[in-house]
């Protein structure tokens, strides 16, 4: 007997089909790209001001989220409404800015005025739209067309495929203008200072022990003088440096452990005698996330990194509460 299909079958069988023909909508924007993207990334990176996005009703929330992704990436933009820039909001495009306009249909008749004033400054528009005869279209100096596609909504009306490549070609132009510049992950910390991202892109200098902090000593130091260096500084452990002051060796809680557990003598020893060579170390430039996985690689986590120079010179320590403390771990 065949069991009888539920609310929730038939909720799973439309969303599979959603995300599948938005899925296909893609695959046919990409097979679509010509040599019109790389004109419209030209006209993009040249803006001497900013890059004005725009467009009405579900292109306009697109439009938004475009503009956001740009800023952020090292593309100055802004949104600015078409219908407000009819009211006073044509003075936030000046020269020197380029346009990037949005309409599925190429119509948008709020589009109008705002396109009438860049032509009027010389300003170049970049459309994206799925009408090549439409009047953005033609208004354009570069046209991103959007292949035709059908709209995920069952009855075919509610923006949902044309949106759906209207963002992603969005993304590819932020991409491939954050390619070109060169922008990087220090670029990217200057954008985004707040939250979980901001602190994973933070730098190890920004978050070591430096100087005196430093549990330091030579390899011929006594044991007895290195418990009271690793007692003081809390570390959990000591840095053996040679007399060029490069990192050598470092001793931990586990070292003493492990020594103590064959040797009744140790406190009559030297530092150099017990100290894991070539410890794990990394640079201050790197980021605090790098840090961390540095102390989880294998074979077995640390909780204490030092911060050395190209030369392995220390220049500080981070312990893994460091990390915690700034929100990294």
């Amino acid at each position: 007997m065949t069991a009888a299909i539920t609310s929730l079958d038939r909720d799973l069988d439309v969303a599979r089909d959603v995300l599948a023909t938005e899925a296909a909508g893609l695959t046919a924007l990409a097979e679509a790209l010509d040599d019109d993207f790389g004109r419209a990334v030209d006209l993009l990176a040249s803006a001497a001001g900013r890059v004005v996005v725009t467009g009405m009703g579900k292109s306009g929330h697109i439009a938004r989220k475009i503009a956001a992704t740009l800023a952020s990436t090292g593309t100055p933009a802004q949104f600015v409404h078409p219908a407000e820039a009819s009211h006073g909001d044509l003075g936030m495009v000046v020269r020197g800015d380029v346009v990037l306009a949005l309409s599925n249909s190429g119509e948008t008749a709020e589009l109008a005025d705002l396109i009438e004033h860049a032509h009027r400054f010389g300003l170049p528009i970049v459309a994206i739209t799925g009408n090549p005869r439409s009047t953005l279209a033609q208004a354009a100096e570069v046209a991103l067309l959007l292949p035709a596609a059908p709209e995920a909504c069952r009855i075919g009306l509610a923006p949902t495929t044309s949106t759906t490549m209207q963002l992603a070609l969005g993304d590819a132009l932020a991409v491939a203008l954050l390619t070109r510049r060169g922008f990087g992950p220090h670029d990217f910390r200057q954008f985004h200072p707040g939250g979980r991202l901001g602190t994973q892109l933070r730098r190890v200098r920004d978050l070591m022990h430096a100087g005196a902090d430093m549990p330091l000593a030579p390899p011929e130091t006594p044991m007895h003088l290195a418990l009271l260096e690793m007692s003081a500084k809390r570390f959990g452990c000591l840095g053996v440096t040679d007399a060029a002051g490069r990192l050598v060796g470092i001793v931990t809680d586990g070292d003493l452990r492990r020594h103590m557990s064959v040797s009744m003598d140790l406190l009559a020893r030297q530092i150099g005698e017990i100290m894991t060579h070539g410890p794990r170390t990394i640079g201050p430039e790197a980021l605090a996330a790098d840090a961390l996985r540095v102390m989880n690689d294998p074979p077995r986590p640390i909780t204490t990194l030092f911060v050395v120079d190209a030369a392995r010179i220390p220049l500080g320590i981070l312990h893994v509460h460091d990390l915690l403390r700034a929100g990294v771990a």
